[in-house]
């Protein structure tokens, strides 16, 4: 029975093709399924042979930490360069779905709140 090794929700195209790659080396038998249209289903990178588990999964441990490394530096390298993003340069950026997020959140905590409010006012 397949196994599942990694969830595709949130994983960049160019990081499943590095993992695809991976498995190839290694010659570890996998396959793919496609995320849904919608966002329902995540789709995910399957192992056709189940006891290649553990390997795979020690070789995906590894792979995550070098891209984890290689990210952390090339993060470091832009905020060097004072490319990297700050929240003022994303409000910049973006003010509209700032103020809409802003807005938005404001809304929820009066809802939130309304009934407490209410329930100190009739305390009193």
């Amino acid at each position: 029975m397949p196994r599942l090794l990694l969830n595709l929700r949130h994983v960049p195209d160019d990081e499943i093709e590095e993992i695809r790659d991976l498995m190839d080396r290694h010659a570890i038998e996998c396959y793919d399924t496609p995320r849904g249209p919608f966002g329902i289903t995540a789709g995910g990178i399957w192992l056709k042979n189940p006891d290649d588990y553990a390997r795979a999964r020690g070789l995906m441990d590894e792979y995550q930490e070098q891209r984890s490394a290689r990210a952390r530096s090339a993060w470091r390298a832009a905020r060097d360069r004072g490319e990297a993003d700050t929240v003022a340069s994303l409000v910049r950026r973006h003010p509209l779905r700032t103020l809409l997020v802003v807005a938005g959140s404001v809304f929820v905590l009066l809802v939130l709140f309304a009934p407490l409010v209410e329930l100190f006012r009739a305390g009193s």
